[in-house]
């Protein structure tokens, strides 16, 4: 299930609508998207972005930016959230990515998720940072994770944030 709509001081998350297909396809053919959210094709951005329950997209300025994917635990033993992200460039460095991903931390932790979780290639280090500035710490290597073009098999980092470390959830970031 996504998530309500969630306003932040410049980000609006809201579930897809169908007219987002054409611009979050746009940005997954982006050359710094597409290097690590590979092989999206308007169909697969369809089934896997527009028609889920997970996904939330990112809205500035009425503008379709990006997609915050969230899944909720599946097992109330195991309070874990997954996320997933991406942005189109031209909002990179803005503080964007980090006040989406802070709105969807926020919202998970007042509705008892306990820790949220995130895989990205261990090679992306812009993002790694960012998440990292953002509170998440590293937890480990996940190794061989993803399959890449050519083939071969690349690592992840993986890294978390829990609500132990952050109640109220991660701060907004301050705006540019």
């Amino acid at each position: 299930m996504s998530l309500p709509v969630l306003t932040g001081p410049r980000v609006t998350l809201r579930p897809p609508r169908t007219s987002d297909l054409e611009p979050l396809h746009a940005i997954l053919q982006e050359p710094e998207v597409s290097e690590w959210w590979v092989g999206y094709t308007p169909e697969r951005v369809r089934i896997e972005l527009i028609d889920s329950d997970y996904t939330n997209v990112i809205e500035v300025g009425g503008q379709t930016a990006g997609v915050v994917y969230v899944i909720p635990p599946a097992d109330a033993e195991y309070p874990t959230t997954i996320a997933h992200i991406f942005l189109g460039t031209s909002w990179r460095g803005s503080g964007i990515g980090s006040e989406a991903l802070a709105l969807a931390v926020r919202h998970q932790f007042a509705h008892g998720t306990s820790r949220v979780t995130l895989d990205p290639n261990a090679g992306n280090l812009p993002a790694i940072r960012a998440y990292e500035r953002l509170g998440f710490k590293r937890i480990g290597i996940l190794r061989d994770y993803q399959l890449r073009p050519d083939g071969s098999l690349d690592d992840a980092l993986f890294l978390d944030i829990t609500r132990s470390d952050f109640p109220d959830g991660p701060a907004l970031p301050e705006v540019r």
